[in-house]
């Protein structure tokens, strides 16, 4: 099986790093699948989205991202996010409250939204 190198890099840490089979990410102009040997690319990650790795041994991650770029080459991604979490670390309760919350801003509640949308991935896989 063909495989990548994939780093999932926040500004306050390193999330993951390791050979993936398949990276899924929500960038501004949509959600984009990568397998290796993708064409060269430079991408938006979108306010509030995800990114899902199946690792060299077909185990899902799954991440709530806020922001940031990736980088793709034929035998890399670097995904390089303003903030994120692992779906296993999410507070749900907490992000639920804050869409609830309408005097929250439009950002927390994008926030909120890919916590929300990445713990209901993980829970799918």
């Amino acid at each position: 099986m063909a495989e990548m190198t994939v780093d999932l890099v926040a500004v306050e840490r390193r999330l993951w790093s390791g050979q993936a089979s398949f990276v899924s990410a929500q960038t501004t102009e949509g959600q984009i699948g990568i397998l290796p040997g993708h064409e060269p690319l430079l991408g938006q990650l979108v306010e509030g989205g995800t990114v899902t790795i199946v690792d060299s041994e077909g185990q899902r991650v799954v991440a709530a991202v806020h922001g940031g770029f990736f980088s793709v080459t034929a035998g890399s991604v670097r995904v390089l996010a303003e903030s994120a979490e692992f779906a296993t670390e999410v507070d749900v309760d907490a992000a639920r409250k804050v869409l609830a919350d309408a005097g929250a801003s439009e950002q927390e509640q994008r926030a909120a939204q890919g916590r929300v949308r990445a713990v209901e991935q993980n829970a799918n896989a």
